[in-house]
């Protein structure tokens, strides 16, 4: 049986290189054609979130909306910019 010793330098590359995959996953992502709306449907499943937070969501003015006949429609830009502004850093 052979005994490999793993150094903090491994380690530290180990990381470097997961960070990149990582970066180049999200890049691949982030270049995906995304739909500019999105009905309330789809941003529940988008956020995780339930349909009564959606309503809230909308209704204290926190996602805008827009209303065609009986449904709802979000733009996915503004979804992204409420997120971003809500960020929390650490």
């Amino acid at each position: 049986m052979e005994i490999s010793i793993i150094t903090t330098e491994d380690l530290s590359l180990f990381k470097k290189d997961l960070l990149n995959e990582i970066r180049e996953l999200m890049q691949q992502q982030d270049s995906s054609p995304v739909k500019k709306y999105l009905k309330s449907s789809e941003v529940i499943k988008l956020l995780k979130i339930s349909p009564g937070t959606l309503h809230n969501l909308r209704e204290n003015g926190t996602l805008p909306y827009s209303k065609l006949g009986g449904l709802i429609f979000y733009e996915a830009d503004k979804i992204a910019r409420v997120l971003e502004e809500g960020k929390v850093s650490n």
